[in-house]
């Protein structure tokens, strides 16, 4: 009998608050055969969303072939599959590669996006990145590793511009990490450490660059964490001055005259 195949969905499930993942995904995972998800980073509290009778699999100690293997087969049997990655699939998801082989055997599939955690982080925070006359910029990025960084986006290089800026993958190299931005921000910028943003457990440290390393040292944070700095984690009652022209009376656009 042939099967009715359904596109393989590549989900974000957000930062780690169950109720951060958007309605499209929720909905996905409620339909989902089989859950394939990010077991080091997807807390499993996001599978409560999936019904009792799909299967799920863990991809922590799976390799790249195992995955695909495992989509296929299941896709093939007519199952709807459900990739779950931690945040936005489409930062550091490593969702490139499995869309790749999934093409070569022709089997489609859909993405749904997700909250990523410089985002809940800023929430949690109650900053906003983009500030009038500041800093229109905001820049993701990662210190080089076991996984390279091209030249042209090295820390080093891309701190020069002074945006707000989060930094993904790099707690262990934090001592790297205070090193550029102290040459770049300055030692006594203000700064922080995002760790396991809207789980149970999240812990939210602010500090300056020359305390960075020490104070994630002292609170055992290794992993799972983002560093922020920029503009948008000076002083709040000095920013408050700083107003956009989107809310100027002084300013006309097509919804309102000045």
């Amino acid at each position: 009998m042939k099967h009715p195949k359904h596109p393989i969905i590549f989900c974000g499930a957000g930062p780690g608050d169950p109720e951060l993942i958007t309605i499209k995904g929720q909905k996905a995972l409620a339909a989902a055969d089989l859950v394939l998800y990010a077991g080091s980073l997807v807390p499993e509290a996001l599978l409560a969303w999936a019904p009792e009778t799909a299967e799920r699999i863990s991809s922590a100690d799976l390799d790249l072939e195992q995955i695909i293997a495992i989509m296929a087969e299941t896709h093939a049997a007519g199952r709807k599959v459900v990739r779950l990655h931690t945040g936005d699939p489409s930062l550091y998801g490593a969702i490139g590669e499995q869309m790749a082989a999934l093409r070569v055997r022709d089997i489609p599939y859909r993405v749904i996006p997700g909250v990523t955690a410089a985002f809940a982080a800023a929430a949690a925070m109650g900053i906003e990145y983009t500030l009038p006359e500041r800093t229109q910029t905001l820049i993701l990025t990662r210190i080089a590793g076991r996984t390279p960084v091209p030249e042209a986006e090295s820390l080093a290089s891309l701190a020069r511009h002074g945006a707000s800026l989060v930094i993904y993958l790099s707690m262990g190299r934090i001592d790297e990490a205070a090193q550029v931005l102290s040459r770049t921000y300055g030692s006594e910028a203000p700064c922080a450490v995002a760790c396991c943003v809207s789980h149970p457990e999240e812990r939210i440290l602010r500090t300056r660059v020359a305390d960075l390393a020490e104070t994630a040292r002292t609170a055992a944070i290794d992993r799972l964490a983002v560093i922020l700095i920029g503009p948008a984690l000076e002083d709040p009652d000095a920013l408050a001055s700083l107003r956009s022209r989107l809310y100027d009376p002084e300013f006309a656009h097509g919804y309102r005259t000045a």
